[in-house]
């Protein structure tokens, strides 16, 4: 794939893997990007998975067509990107390792006993490298979502690498028109926490004149789905929800709290509210409910009492949207215990410390199996989530 007359993709597709960083199922598999700029000083950006290294060897020794290369830029230190910096490094003896300061007190980590020694070009925001006809400009991104992440912008082709960000989950061979679907549960399980540095980021691109964005997994962006990235990434960030609708999420033991849920579900749509989504926290994939989470600016939590606490999957849901930074949402709840209800306390002390939360009233009660006298309290509560 060439990006320009001089910048070529040589990057791989990993297929096989199941679990992105262990956690994240990716049925579509996964691209692992990476770029060489031909001038009259090579540049390699960034390496590969050792999942795929051979694959990427052979990538970039076709790229490079006899030549050496002059420099390996590494935007980010995780192993998906960086795994054969070492192995590259002992490849082609007189390149020289491009990164930040961050990243280079994480090499030790990575490649213990390496020597790195005269082999490193420290380069930090505002910094330059000069290949010829083409000069990389660094733009620096901590927290985007790793603390020591650089983006360099090649100011001749207009050319963003933007590291993890504006990446998305699926091997480039099985990609679709539609970026934003993978590419928001991407971002939200991934870079979701770190809405403040990405924003900072964004400030930063909007001073250059991008024509591509060259990213560290999925599709190259340009023209309009380029701007419609930017435009996403932008309200992902701050925080806003991005569609009119409803997530219920619901965590059920015997299936009394399951029928409260789908209840609640109908009766939404009955109602006229635009999208509704219900979900089984015991079986639906949890990054996709934490997607969706964001994506819309109500939240019902349905769960079941367990060991004087909440059951667990409603548990994790609700940790995992804290440490997201899950926020400027309105949440209303139902709980459910045969003998002393108390999910409702429990859930309640884990939105706590969300920031901008509107805890609707009144939060519903039900006792094992929903009865006709819960059915006012739960009409109240859909008439409740519903408000401005």
């Amino acid at each position: 794939m060439q990006i320009s007359e001089n910048i070529r993709y040589i990057g791989v597709d990993d297929l096989d893997i199941d679990l992105f960083e262990s956690q994240y199922v990716v049925p579509e598999g996964m691209s692992y990007n990476s770029y060489v700029i031909l001038d009259n000083k090579i540049a390699v950006m960034d390496t590969t998975d050792d999942r795929t290294a051979n694959q990427w060897k052979e990538n970039l020794r076709a790229a490079l067509a006899g030549r050496t290369p002059d420099y390996l830029v590494a935007h980010h230190m995780e192993p998906d990107h960086a795994s054969l910096i070492a192995e590259a490094l002992q490849l082609y003896p007189s390149m020289t390792l491009v990164t930040s300061a961050g990243a280079v007190k994480m090499l030790p980590n990575f490649f213990e006993g390496f020597d790195f020694a005269e082999r490193i070009l420290v380069v930090k925001e505002g910094d330059t490298l000069n290949l010829g006809s083409h000069t990389l400009h660094f733009v620096a991104a901590p927290m985007v979502h790793w603390p020591e992440v650089i983006m360099s912008y090649e100011s001749s082709d207009k050319v963003l690498f933007s590291a993890d960000g504006f990446g998305k989950f699926g091997a480039l061979a099985n990609e679709t028109d539609d970026w934003a679907c993978e590419a928001r549960r991407y971002y939200f399980n991934i870079c979701g926490k770190y809405g403040d540095p990405v924003q900072t980021v964004l400030k930063k691109a909007a001073s250059l004149d991008i024509s591509t964005i060259c990213p560290l997994h999925g599709p190259v962006l340009s023209g309009a789905p380029m701007a419609e990235a930017i435009r996403l990434y932008d309200l992902w960030s701050r925080y806003e929800a991005e569609n009119e609708g409803v997530l219920v999420a619901y965590a059920s033991i015997h299936g009394g709290t399951a029928e409260a849920a789908n209840l609640i579900g109908e009766k939404l749509r009955q109602m006229g509210c635009p999208k509704v989504v219900v979900s089984d926290l015991s079986r639906d994939d949890i990054a996709e409910v934490i997607e969706d989470a964001f994506r819309y600016p109500r939240l019902v939590c349905c769960a079941a009492s367990y060991d004087a606490n909440v059951f667990p999957p409603m548990h994790d849901f609700l940790w995992h949207l804290q440490i997201k930074n899950y926020q400027n949402r309105r949440i209303a709840l139902l709980e459910n215990g045969s003998w002393a209800p108390c999910a409702g306390k429990a859930m309640k002390a884990l939105i706590e410390p969300m920031k901008n939360i509107t805890l609707v009233e009144p939060m519903v009660t039900i006792r094992s199996r929903m009865k006709a006298s819960d059915l006012p309290a739960i009409d109240s509560l859909c008439q409740a989530i519903l408000a401005d």
